[in-house]
């Protein structure tokens, strides 16, 4: 057992669960905000914000991020991923609903058990964790199911974007645990995936032919710092912390949570119409997330 990890307490559970919402919220504010900013754009935005306040934290914490060390091209790569995995995110949205995205994003820890073992060796699946990809993945079909019986397959492009998100996300996540930025601090590593994510994905957007910024309205400017300050830099360096003080096994656990608001905001916000099918997909999913995570460790 780690001695400088400890169970979940109320902070833990308090601030897990704020985060969940953040991240669940998240999808349907890109939908509130696309009529006034595009999709892609709006994460190419939310990147650069982030961006920003990273060196900004980095500098007046003294943490190096610009130091030699040998993560380079791993770090380039993951940036990479972690760049077109929100493309797929934000250009999907146009295609399904935000609470339909998020079901299929979080499936990213069934996605990252199946591949991790292939490159770290301990990370090889349990009893345990091999029912909840399967549960995981059954989900993923009553999902697809329910698309084509009450959506007639309209929001199956959209779908698939998700689920090629949560493979590239969990691409991102298994070259950071098999190369050398293992080693490296998670503020480096954030740094990598928010920089080349916000050089490229402008880029990408202009490409795609998106009208770019359209007018920047008081809600898609609260919109786009949202996700910029609070999400891509808040929420995330938030995560990173408790990583440091609590059994990361037990958070990842509560990130079960995040699909099932993101489903709850898509109703609430956005006027969704969700079936009891989908409902249980969802569950099937979170159910999933939980044993995958919850393996029966303590770390």
């Amino acid at each position: 057992m780690t001695p400088d990890r400890k169970p979940l307490d109320a902070l833990a559970f308090g601030l897990m669960t704020v985060l969940c919402i953040a991240w669940g919220l998240q999808q349907v504010t890109i939908k509130i905000a696309s009529s006034d900013v595009s999709l892609v754009m709006q994460a190419g935005i939310r990147s650069t914000i982030a961006t920003a306040l990273l060196v900004v934290w980095a500098r007046v914490r003294g943490l190096p991020l610009f130091r030699r060390d040998g993560t380079l091209w791993p770090g380039l790569a993951a940036g990479a991923l972690f760049a077109a995995e929100f493309v797929f995110i934000y250009a999907g949205l146009a295609y399904t609903a935000a609470s339909r995205m998020i079901v299929f994003i979080y499936t990213t820890p069934c996605f990252t058990a199946l591949m991790l073992p292939f490159f770290v060796r301990s990370e090889r699946l349990n009893g345990r964790q091999w029912a909840g990809v399967l549960l995981a993945f059954a989900g993923i079909a009553a999902a697809f199911a329910e698309g084509f019986v009450s959506a007639k397959g309209a929001t199956l492009f959209g779908d698939l974007c998700g689920v090629i998100a949560a493979f590239l996300w969990a691409s991102t996540i298994v070259v950071i645990r098999a190369t050398g930025l293992a080693r490296a601090s998670a503020t480096k590593t954030l740094f990598y995936q928010l920089a080349v994510s916000a050089a490229a994905l402008p880029i990408v957007s202009v490409a795609m032919g998106e009208p770019g910024i359209v007018r920047l309205t008081p809600l898609a400017t609260a919109i786009l710092a949202y996700q910029g300050v609070l999400v891509a830099f808040a929420s995330y360096l938030a995560w990173f912390w408790l990583l440091t003080k609590y059994y990361a096994a037990r958070l990842s656990v509560v990130t079960s949570l995040t699909p099932l608001f993101g489903v709850a905001f898509g109703v609430l916000l956005l006027g969704e119409r969700i079936s009891p099918a989908f409902v249980l997909a969802a569950l099937l999913v979170a159910g999933g997330i939980v044993l995958v995570n919850w393996a029966g460790r303590a770390h």
